[in-house]
């Protein structure tokens, strides 16, 4: 019930306004002179009423469905597919709501209404002028209906664009809002996703597999890297006990790269455990393997 009061005070006001039309319909010979424009602005009122009443109602309708999804949960890919498909189709729905309220209202003005007739009668020309100047809006428009429909991400999702990392915490028609992880925002046209290559780490499932880089001397006991590897992971509740690889990706002319790969049940999860990792292997190194640490060698040949 409580999603219902939502609609009360709109409707009720609507209500008022129609009756008040009524009246002044009986009293139209009363109204003439100065008050003779309530009632046209009674009418105006009425269709903003209406007009209210329905993006409420679209608002309650979505509330209502969305109820039956928990994107809370851990495993919430096909919630946030709903998520994103309603809220996109709500803000379609509203836009055009709008639109038609506006122009009943502009459609109420005799003089308006009778421009219309003449823009009518020349909608070809006035058409193809209007889908030049708007071609880069509208292009922008169907690329939010796109995205509602093709799910390139969803809300919620992990991506990475233009090099940030972070997480898709708004979608509209013109524009997404991509939440860094260092809580900046990047808001980015829907043509872009559309255009440019992202990397979307969700897309899927929210499982993830994150890898760190450790470089060190050739020195280095990589069995024993290994065993200090399990004994992080086993240790710690943010691996999902999925994915453990360490593996010398790299030699290079003074240093071995060592890649770790470790998995977690989702994005934020597998940033803390790759943090975790790394710490763990840097401390692990420094204590145990000090002389396996990076370094520069010089060999001086003795003069005879």
């Amino acid at each position: 019930m409580k999603i219902y009061r939502r609609l009360i005070i709109p409707l009720l006001v609507t209500l008022l306004l129609v009756f008040a039309k009524i009246y002044f319909r009986g009293q139209s010979e009363s109204w003439e002179g100065l008050l003779g424009w309530l009632p046209h602005l009674n009418t105006i009122l009425i269709i903003s009423g209406f007009t209210w009443c329905l993006l409420v109602l679209t608002g309650i309708l979505k509330r209502i469905f969305l109820k039956q999804f928990d994107i809370s949960q851990e495993d919430n890919l096909r919630a946030r597919k709903i998520y994103t498909q309603l809220n996109i189709l709500q803000k379609i729905v509203n836009f055009i709501i709008i639109i038609l309220g506006i122009g009943l209202i502009l459609v109420s003005f005799d003089p308006i209404r009778k421009i219309g007739v003449g823009l009518f009668a020349s909608a070809g020309v006035a058409g193809i002028i209007i889908g030049f100047s708007a071609q880069k809006a509208i292009g922008t428009l169907i690329a939010g209906i796109q995205i509602a429909f093709a799910q390139p991400f969803r809300l919620d999702d992990a991506v990475v664009v233009e090099g940030e990392w972070g997480w898709i915490e708004e979608i509209n028609l013109t524009y997404v809002v991509v939440h860094i992880w260092d809580q900046r925002r990047l808001v980015l046209p829907t043509t872009y996703f559309l255009e440019k290559p992202f990397q979307n780490w969700t897309r899927t499932s929210a499982d993830i597999i994150g890898s760190v880089f450790i470089y060190t001397d050739y020195t280095v006991s990589f069995d024993a890297m290994r065993q200090e590897l399990d004994r992080i992971l086993e240790n710690t509740s943010l691996w999902d006990k999925k994915v453990k690889v360490l593996q010398v990706t790299d030699a290079k002319e003074r240093t071995v790269e060592t890649r770790i790969l470790v998995s977690a049940r989702n994005s934020p999860t597998a940033w803390d455990l790759r943090v975790h990792v790394r710490e763990k292997m840097i401390e692990f190194l420094q204590k145990n393997y000090p002389e396996a640490l990076p370094r520069t060698r010089v060999v001086l040949d003795k003069e005879d």
